[in-house]
């Protein structure tokens, strides 16, 4: 089989805006392709957020439309729905203010086109919490934005799996500092087996605001280039693992001194390629990594849930023989301070 496409999961909206455009052309010089978890009765309007990218990149099988209504199965489902429950019963949301306006979310992202009965009795659940409202239209439940939040973070974790059938490999990327904040709460909370191995990466400068770019000179660009940015982001995840894999902060924050420079300089690299061939005096798009590795033990909502899904050990490759160790993961992009007098 050939190597797996390497695929951004774009959360936790359902689709960019035209604000957003440049971050998606930089996930471009990274990943094989982009995608997003759009529902169906969605479908159309990722093209009037962005009138601009979006019909081009899925035109050219660069962006991947997930429908949740056949992406997210039973297995999926189960799953969402053992990590919610497992929460509820720890009590991360008893404390939650309730007076806070209720975002919606859609029922196929929730599960409802695998195991409707399973999705409504966790909806049911966080009603009788007052987490959760009947729905009004009919296609998605209103909930308490934390708890929304939530659980598009660990659906993001879940969506990795539906990717591994299809050859592809489904990596949660995303330019909302809020997603990756929920990650290390969820992954770092009381309790929680994971929460002595959270790493969060800090954001390294590793491309700029593409925006203006033509997506012809970029896809060139990106072909000549592609490698060295695999290259770097292979090596962000190889070290996050690494690094969670130290259980004594002396020594953890040592390797991360040594290999600091490293990789400031790796990504000064991937700047200087990008801004000779672009010769680019816009403000920067920095790259970081939050996330974790641990060995699975009882009582662990989230890492049996993956360890079901078939995530284990994912990037860590043949160095451990840990047949528990399971991963959680997602790349932060943000736009940064201008490069102009560098």
């Amino acid at each position: 089989m050939n190597r797996p496409l390497d695929v951004a999961y774009c959360y936790p909206a359902p689709y960019w805006g035209l604000p957003e455009v440049g971050w998606v052309k930089t996930l471009l010089l990274f990943f094989d392709k982009v995608s997003i978890l759009l529902p169906s009765y969605m479908y159309g309007r990722h093209h009037l957020a962005d009138p601009v990218l979006a019909e081009p990149l899925e035109d050219l099988g660069l962006l991947e439309v997930l429908d949740p209504e056949t992406w997210i199965d039973d297995r999926m489902t189960k799953a969402l729905a053992d990590a919610i429950i497992g929460l509820l019963a720890k009590g991360v949301f008893d404390d939650l203010p309730k007076d806070v306006y209720f975002h919606e979310l859609s029922q196929s992202r929730i599960g409802y086109g695998a195991d409707i009965d399973l999705a409504k009795w966790v909806v049911s659940e966080l009603q009788e919490k007052g987490l959760a409202r009947p729905s009004e239209d009919h296609v998605s439940i209103p909930m308490h934005p934390v708890v929304r939040t939530t659980i598009l973070v660990i659906l993001a974790q879940i969506i990795r799996s539906g990717g591994m059938e299809r050859n592809l490999a489904i990596h949660p990327a995303t330019s909302d500092s809020n997603a990756i904040r929920g990650l290390v709460e969820t992954l770092s909370g009381e309790r929680m087996p994971s929460r002595d191995n959270v790493i969060s990466l800090d954001l390294e400068a590793v491309s700029f605001n593409l925006d203006p770019v033509p997506l012809d000179e970029l896809l060139e660009f990106r072909t000549e280039h592609k490698t060295a940015h695999r290259a770097y982001m292979l090596s962000l995840r190889g070290f996050m693992a690494e690094l969670s894999d130290i259980n004594i902060p002396e020594e953890r924050n040592t390797l991360l001194q040594e290999r600091r420079q490293e990789i400031a300089e790796s990504a000064h690299e991937l700047l200087r390629i990008t801004r000779s061939a672009f010769n680019t005096k816009l403000r920067s798009f920095s790259l970081g990594l939050a996330g974790c590795a641990w060995s699975v033990t009882s009582g662990d909502v989230l890492g049996s849930m993956l360890t079901g899904l078939g995530l284990i050990s994912e990037f860590l490759g043949p160095k451990s023989d840990d047949s528990n160790l399971v991963t959680a993961y997602s790349y932060l992009f943000q736009m940064e301070r201008s490069f102009a007098q560098r």
